[in-house]
């Protein structure tokens, strides 16, 4: 059967994992338009100009089976002091020659712009999905979260690229589990009338998106692979946030009025995304209100407390505010995007939520020769 590997065309590369892994399979893709912003050079701001991203889909017997992107993180690059281009959005059908044209594509790719590792997934930077599932495959994943059958894996191992970088996803169970517990430390910035709890709204979510955005980058300023976000990347990822938050179960922190510490937590949307196989059309809309009705489970996307308020215990006291919330508005399920083994804080404070892991996840790397 013939193969053949073409590039920049949306509607395959959209297609391939639908074809690759069968209606019953957990995997969701984000939103058809999502995706397709995501992907172009020139709506994207994490790129500069066109040679900075290409997209690439396998076609066996032009049937769309597999995909992949091959990008370069300019920014993380320059910071870290890399010269490594980046691969995203893998997804393949059973199907080593294809997958080994695909790898080769993205390869090829970053030889020409004399890059010297390529590694992922990145889909498309390290504040959003990535990594490669290794374990938890029967899992269904949450918004944010990866999801790959077996054999992605094993052929990322075939074709020369090593595991690292292990990380994990989580779900807490919230029938089952009380509100976490508090401490001394914790029970002291109750007590402390100059922290405050913000009021989240549909009227103000701009205003509480870009608090939150601000505290993401003080947060995460010192963890491995993160570069600042500019407002206009984080607006362009959040772009539809104020039609799909629930304000009710995210919280913003203050002390003396200033923003210090923040849980973003947003409805699942794979469900909805699921049923209507990640395309628009004239039933949307009664879906995404029948989700809206009947849905319960949630995605943390991420916590982040002030630089300089680390070590006071405000996480926790955050983290026990959104459970509540979610607790007292019938939420029975809520997943966290990847948290990395050398975050062993985090990890001990989700393991004390009450959280299981859902899913085990790596970053493949090759150096190209």
């Amino acid at each position: 059967m013939n193969l053949r590997i073409e590039t920049g065309n949306f509607d395959d590369f959209f297609e391939a994992p639908f074809n690759a892994y069968g209606s019953q399979s957990p995997f969701v893709s984000p939103l058809r338009s999502d995706l397709q912003r995501f992907v172009s050079h020139d709506k994207n701001p994490l790129f500069s100009d066109q040679g900075e991203i290409s997209i690439f889909t396998a076609l066996r017997d032009d049937r769309p089976i597999g995909r992949i992107t091959a990008h370069v993180h300019t920014a993380s690059n320059e910071l870290h002091g890399l010269r490594r281009a980046y691969f995203g959005y893998f997804d393949c059908a059973e199907d080593k020659e294809a997958a080994g044209a695909l790898l080769n594509a993205a390869e090829n790719w970053a030889r020409e712009r004399k890059l010297e590792e390529i590694a992922g997934n990145f889909n498309l930077t390290a504040m959003q999905q990535i990594g490669v599932v290794t374990d938890g495959f029967e899992n269904t994943p949450y918004t944010d979260q990866v999801w790959n059958p077996p054999h992605i894996t094993q052929f990322l191992e075939e074709f020369g690229y090593s595991a690292e970088f292990p990380m994990a996803t989580f779900e807490i169970d919230l029938k089952k589990k009380e509100a976490p517990a508090i401490g001394p430390k914790q029970q002291a910035v109750l007590d402390d009338p100059d922290f405050q709890f913000a009021k989240i709204s549909r009227w103000n979510i701009k205003e509480r998106m870009e608090q939150a955005r601000f505290l993401l980058n003080s947060a995460f300023a010192k963890n491995p692979m993160f570069v600042p976000v500019s407002a206009e990347e984080y607006n362009f990822q959040a772009k539809d946030m104020v039609w799909i938050i629930d304000p009710r179960i995210s919280a913003l922190l203050t002390y003396r009025g200033e923003p210090v510490a923040t849980i973003l937590c947003v409805p699942d949307l794979n469900p909805f995304l699921q049923r209507i196989r990640s395309r628009p059309g004239l039933s949307m809309p009664w879906h995404f209100l029948r989700h809206r009705f009947t849905n319960r489970r949630a995605i943390l996307i991420y916590a982040a407390v002030r630089a300089d308020m680390h070590g006071k215990g405000i996480n926790p006291v955050v983290l026990r505010q959104v459970i509540l919330s979610m607790k007292a508005t019938g939420y029975e399920t809520l997943g966290n995007t990847w948290i990395a083994d050398v975050n062993p804080a985090s990890l001990a404070q989700t393991e004390k939520a009450g959280g299981h892991q859902l899913h085990r996840t790596h970053l493949f790397r090759k150096v190209l020769k």
